[in-house]
C-alpha cells in the first residue's frame, strides 16, 4: 500500500500537527510537491501532498478559501503550511476553509525542512514498490509452479484466489464455468454469466470491473469483481474472474496480470494441441465421407477413443463475406468441440477454405449436444448459414454430406440461417426455378417457339404445355386446346423441327416442362 497522510503524520521526526481534515488522513500520498504559486494546479496530477510557506497567499479569507477550493478540485490529498517565514502561525481562515472542504491541513514547524517530508514519503513509496516487485516475483513463481503441476489451470485459479484473499473463477471459451476457488464461490461466479457473455462478443483481451451491488451481483455481495478475457489472437479462449472485499491494489494487480499471462499461455498451448488434433480429426472425417469407415475406426480408436456411433448427422456451415463472419465460423467450431467435450460426446470437425469461401463440416450424433450447440450458435451470429443432413448411419455419411451441402445451398439462396435436409426433400423444386441462371436457360430454350408464335399461325408454346401436362396423351391435350388431334400432332412435329430435339426423349420433355414453369409469372 502507498503511504498515507496518517503514516506521514505519525513520523515522529517530522513533528507535524493536523489542524483540519483529521477524518481524511487515510488518503494515499502519491507524491510531495512544493509550490509558492497562488494557483499550482496546472502542475499537479492529483494525489499530492502540497507544501508551501504561503508567501503569496495573503490573509484574505476569500482568497484563502478560493486557494483551498482549487487544491481540493485538483485532487490534492493534503496541504502542509510551513510556519516561521511568511506566517508565524497558520491563518484561521485557512483552517476553516480546509475543514469546510475536508482537505487535511498540516502545520509544518520551522525546524522541519520540506525536504525531510519529501524524503520520508519517497522512502515509503520506494518500500511499497520494492514490496510490490518482491510480492509479484514470488507470486509469479508460485503461479508458474502451479501451472506446470498436475492440476494445471485449476491450480492457478486456486493459488490466485489465496493470493488475493478472495475468490477466482475460470470459464472456457463458451462462457461455461470450468474451475472455481474456493468452492463456496461457485454461486457468485455463476451469476457473472451475462458479463462473461458480453466479453465473449468483444475482441480479446478485454476486461470489465464490477463493484458491489452491481446488476450482475447479488445484493448480499459487496465484492469488487474484475472479469478478464483470455486470448492472444482476438478470439477469447477463456475468461478469468476474481472477487475481493476491497479494490485490487497495484501489487494485487501485478499478481492478477501474472495469472492472466500464465492462463493465456496455457490456453494458447492447448490451442496448438487442439489444432493438431483438428487436422487429424479432419482427415478422419474425410475418410468416413469417402466410405473408409473401417480404417477410420481403427485410427480413431487410438487417437480419439473412437468415432460417433449410432445415428449421426453431417452439418456444413459457410460464412458470408467479411472477417467477422469468418471469426463466427471459427467460434462455431469451438462451440461444437466444447459441447462435445463437456459430455464426452464424440464428433469430427473439418475446417477448409474452398472456392466458395471458408466452410466447416461437423459429424455429430443426431440431436446430441454438438448438434444442438451448432444450431444455437448459428442463430446467434449473422453471416452464417448451416445445412443439416437427414439422420444416417455412419456408413452413409457420404450421402449425408451431399444432403447437407444441398441444404446449405438452399439456405444461402434463401437468406436463411439453417435448412434441414427434410425441409428440402419435403418442399417443392419449383421455387428454385426463379434463379437467374434457370430463367436465362428457359428463355433461350423456348425462344424459337416464342418467335414462331409471334410471326406465324399456331400457338406452339401453349400446345407444348398442354401436351406435356397430359403426359403425351393426344386426345386429352387436343381437347384442352380445342383443336383436332391431327392439328396437335402437326404442331408437336413443328416443335421438334424448331428445337432440333425429339419429344420421345424423356430428358428433353423434362427440360421443356421445367423451362415452361420457369417462364411462368
Amino acid at each position: 500500500m502507498p503511504p498515507t497522510l496518517a503514516s506521514v503524520v505519525r513520523t515522529s521526526t517530522l513533528h507535524l500537527t493536523v489542524l483540519a481534515g483529521a477524518d481524511h488522513l487515510e488518503r494515499p500520498v502519491r507524491w510531495v510537491h512544493t509550490s509558492e504559486l497562488d494557483d499550482p494546479t496546472p502542475f499537479l496530477e492529483g494525489g499530492e501532498l502540497l507544501l508551501t510557506t504561503g508567501i503569496k497567499l495573503g490573509k484574505s479569507a476569500a482568497g484563502l478559501q478560493a486557494y483551498v477550493h482549487r487544491l481540493a478540485d485538483a485532487g490534492v490529498v493534503g496541504l502542509g503550511l510551513g510556519v516561521g517565514l511568511s506566517h508565524t502561525e497558520v491563518p484561521q481562515a485557512l483552517v476553516d476553509a480546509a475543514a469546510q472542504r475536508g482537505l487535511p491541513l498540516l502545520r509544518v514547524p520551522e525546524a522541519t525542512p520540506f525536504i525531510a517530508i519529501s524524503k520520508a514519503v519517497s522512502a515509503a513509496l520506494a518500500a511499497e514498490q520494492y514490496e510490490a516487485v518482491t510480492t509479484s516475483f514470488e507470486a509469479q513463481e508460485e503461479l508458474t509452479r502451479a501451472a506446470l503441476g498436475k492440476d494445471g489451470t485449476t491450480a492457478v485459479v486456486r493459488r490466485l484466489a489465496a493470493r488475493l484473499g478472495g475468490w477466482a473463477a475460470l470459464y472456457d471459451g463458451s462462457g461455461a464455468l470450468s474451475a472455481v476457488a474456493p468452492d463456496w464461490a461457485a454461486r457468485r461466479a455463476g451469476r457473472l454469466a451475462a458479463e462473461v457473455d458480453r466479453l465473449r462478443r468483444r475482441p480479446a483481451p478485454s476486461s470489465a470491473a464490477l463493484q458491489g451491488r452491481a446488476g450482475t451481483i447479488d445484493t448480499a455481495d459487496e465484492d469488487y469483481v474484475v472479469v478478464q478475457s483470455l486470448g492472444a489472437d482476438r478470439r477469447p479462449r477463456g475468461f478469468l474472474a476474481v472477487g475481493t472485499e476491497d479494490r485490487i491494489t497495484p501489487t494485487e494487480r501485478y499478481v492478477l496480470n501474472a495469472a492472466v499471462a500464465l492462463l493465456t499461455l496455457t490456453l494458447e498451448r492447448s490451442r496448438e494441441l487442439r489444432q493438431a488434433e483438428e487436422k487429424m480429426g479432419a482427415a478422419l472425417l474425410r475418410m468416413v465421407l469417402a466410405g473408409e469407415v473401417g480404417t477410420a475406426r481403427q485410427v480413431a480408436a487410438g487417437l480419439f477413443g473412437g468415432l460417433p456411433e449410432g445415428t449421426v448427422r453431417v452439418l456444413v456451415a459457410a460464412a458470408g463475406p467479411g472477417p467477422e463472419a469468418a471469426e463466427a465460423l471459427g467460434e462455431l467450431g469451438d462451440r461444437a468441440e466444447q459441447a462435445g467435450g463437456k459430455v464426452g460426446e464424440k464428433l469430427l470437425v473439418a475446417r477448409e477454405d474452398g472456392a466458395h469461401g471458408p466452410r466447416l463440416m461437423v459429424l455429430a450424433l443426431d440431436n446430441g449436444s454438438v448438434h444442438r450447440a451448432c444450431l444455437g450458435a448459428v442463430e446467434e451470429h449473422e453471416g452464417l448459414a448451416l445445412g443439416v443432413s437427414a439422420p444416417a448411419a455412419l456408413e452413409d455419411a457420404g450421402t449425408a454430406h451431399a444432403q447437407a451441402e444441398r441444404a446449405l445451398a438452399v439456405a444461402q439462396r434463401g437468406g436463411r440461417r439453417t435448412v434441414d435436409h427434410e425441409e428440402v426433400g419435403a418442399g417443392s423444386l419449383l421455387p428454385l426455378l426463379g434463379e437467374e441462371a434457370v430463367t436465362a436457360f428457359a428463355e433461350g430454350l423456348l425462344r424459337p417457339l416464342r418467335d414462331h408464335d409471334r410471326t406465324a399461325r399456331g400457338d406452339l408454346v401453349a400446345s407444348l404445355r398442354a401436351w406435356l401436362s397430359r403426359h403425351g396423351q393426344w386426345d386429352a391435350a387436343a381437347a384442352d386446346l380445342g383443336v383436332h388431334r391431327h392439328t396437335l400432332r402437326y404442331r408437336m412435329r413443328r416443335v421438334e423441327e424448331l428445337l432440333g430435339r425429339s419429344l420421345d426423349d424423356t430428358d428433353v420433355r423434362m427440360e421443356l416442362w421445367l423451362a415452361l414453369r420457369a417462364g411462368e409469372d
